[in-house]
């Protein structure tokens, strides 16, 4: 039956849709963190959204998995196959077209194998720009950004993927095309096909296209670097901000002295953008579309309102547009800075973000004195209320002893107290495989049995990406 099914296969999608081949499918079957290795009995890359239903149909009916994949930047296993070499790695990475690109509609739709620095670049050549970008932008494809509602540091503005996708096109489990790319904004036909496929890992179908919204390209932006004393002073400073300029503000960035200390300590050519040193430091960007008007000098007033009003300690203006990405450089860092220092559980959360500031503070507080000889804290995004808080191992720990002797029940600890904050234990990476137990031990008894049950209706095969994002009973 296998070698039935590699053959139907590859007559479906031509020699350059199919390999068998152990050294082609190595570096796709290692998830980006490195933690999850699988082996698949193949990977199959169609071209068309025709060949995607060619090769579910055929999957289904030889009762074999499928694991879609785009450019393989899951943080949570999502895109990773199982150990026991049944599955197919579905890679999308040959639907790379930009079908459409509408300036006045202010839309476009792309495969779901198109590179998001790609639809930047594609927007921007028309005047208009995608507003959602991360770290990954150069691998991260948009069938995966869609379909694990992906965040980034733009969403206090314009929100995730779920917000930004106006429609997608899809393979069901049973093989049939749902064409839902229209941009409309009224359809009340029943349950949203669309918004049930976004966020669902793959486990629902497999995202082929989506339409996207474009917002006008940046006319001129500026960016500061601010000193604080806290959290909750960083809130304030964002609330006086939003109250003055809230269109303008498109990025609130929060980072802990200990964390920009490690920035500075293992990237190269990274400096501190204030003389003094400061317990909390933020980084904001202020974006204009309108032509004529300086971003800069409106930031700079604003910024001098705040100083006024005694909610900030220190600021410094970015004067050019060098400086603004050495101030992003530093945020941005902060995952590989904290690599080089040494192992840390990390925790992708969020909270109300009224509640965020007390979190960050006392989260930390209480993670260090249960577990001695930790460090803990977060950064990122509090604008929306989604940090990323991080528990790093003392020094001189052997990496996979303490991850699961102490670093297990750290992060079980982490997500106990954001479930007490009314929070959640991922904000924008998805639950793939590594939070699957953790979503099942910590959600009311009636998400659960949703989740189960949808996946049961349109899947009941449970070949898509079998093994993610649903909890199963054996996960308790």
């Amino acid at each position: 039956m296998a070698d039935a099914l590699i053959d139907q296969l590859a007559q479906r999608v031509g020699p350059k849709g199919l390999t068998v081949d152990p050294g082609d499918m190595a570096p796709w079957l290692t998830d980006w963190r490195g933690r999850w290795t699988g082996r698949a009995r193949a990977m199959v890359s169609p071209a068309t959204t025709v060949e995607v239903a060619d090769v579910v149909r055929l999957a289904a009916a030889a009762r074999v998995p499928l694991v879609p994949q785009g450019g393989n930047t899951s943080m949570v296993g999502g895109a990773t196959p199982s150990s026991a070499g049944d599955a197919l790695i579905l890679s999308l990475r040959r639907m790379n077209k930009i079908r459409a690109l509408d300036a006045q509609a202010n839309s476009v739709v792309a495969e779901a194998g198109v590179i998001l620095a790609n639809v930047h670049d594609a927007a921007l050549a028309v005047g208009r720009r995608f507003p959602l970008t991360l770290g990954g932008k150069g691998s991260a494809t948009i069938g995966g950004l869609v379909s694990t509602n992906a965040g980034g540091t733009q969403v206090l503005r314009f929100g995730t993927m779920r917000g930004l996708t106006l429609g997608v096109e899809a393979v069901l489990p049973d093989g049939m095309i749902y064409d839902g790319l229209a941009a409309l904004k009224k359809d009340n036909r029943g349950y949203d096909l669309t918004q049930l496929l976004i966020g669902a890992e793959g486990t629902l179908g497999i995202v082929t296209a989506a339409t996207l919204r474009l917002v006008p390209a940046i006319a001129d932006r500026a960016a500061a670097w601010i000193g604080l004393t806290s959290p909750h002073a960083a809130l304030r400073l964002l609330r006086f901000l939003e109250a003055r300029s809230s269109e303008h503000i498109e990025s609130f960035e929060i980072v802990p002295a200990d964390t920009l200390g490690l920035v500075l300590k293992y990237i190269p050519n990274t400096r501190a953008p204030l003389a003094a040193a400061h317990p909390w430091q933020v980084l904001v960007e202020y974006v204009e579309s309108a032509a004529g008007v300086s971003a800069t000098e409106a930031l700079t007033s604003l910024i001098g309102a705040a100083l006024a009003a005694e909610l900030l300690d220190d600021a410094v203006i970015a004067t050019s547009e060098a400086q603004i990405n050495a101030f992003w450089h530093l945020r941005d860092s902060i995952s590989e800075a904290e690599r080089a220092d040494g192992p840390a559980m990390q925790h992708d959360i969020s909270v109300p973000v009224d509640a965020m500031p007390e979190f960050m503070v006392s989260a930390a507080r209480t993670i260090e004195h249960e577990f001695p000889g930790v460090q803990a804290s977060a950064f990122g995004h509090l604008g929306d209320g989604n940090v990323h808080f991080h528990v790093r191992a003392p020094k001189g720990i052997e990496a996979k002893s303490w991850q699961t002797s102490v670093g297990e029940a750290a992060s079980h600890r982490v997500h106990d107290l954001v479930i007490a904050a009314k929070g959640s234990i991922s904000a924008e990476h998805g639950i793939g495989q590594m939070k699957r137990a953790e979503l099942l031990r910590l959600s009311d008894p009636a998400r659960i049995a949703a989740l189960r049950a949808i996946k049961a209706a349109l899947d009941p095969l449970n070949f898509m990406n079998p093994g993610k994002l649903i909890p199963l009973a054996s996960d308790a």
